[in-house]
């Protein structure tokens, strides 16, 4: 599993809000088998987290070529006030477990 962070200017939190919800949706079109998403704000406001697992059998992982990706990215570094941050996360445990 995957952590990314990053931090966004006040004027973009909305725009980048909705560039999220379109990835969530598209995925939901594409139904990626053996993906898992979630996306995040902090209460801070601007600070957004994405947690992003594949099962390494499952097939191919849906990427540039979905459209909302593709739009998520063209703007990130001019909306983030703090770029992007990747980090690689082991799972201990999980309640409920994800069927």
């Amino acid at each position: 599993m995957h952590m990314i962070r990053y931090t966004v200017d006040p004027p973009h939190v909305d725009q980048n809000e909705q560039l999220v919800r379109a990835i969530i949706d598209e995925l939901r079109d594409v139904q990626p088998k053996g993906l898992r998403y979630a996306a995040f704000k902090l209460d801070d406001g601007v600070t957004f987290i994405h947690l992003i697992s594949h099962e390494a059998d499952a097939g191919h992982l849906p990427g540039r070529e979905l459209g909302a990706l593709r739009a998520f990215h063209a703007g990130l570094r001019e909306r983030c006030a703090e770029p992007p941050v990747r980090t690689e996360l082991s799972e201990i445990g999980e309640f409920p477990t994800a069927p």
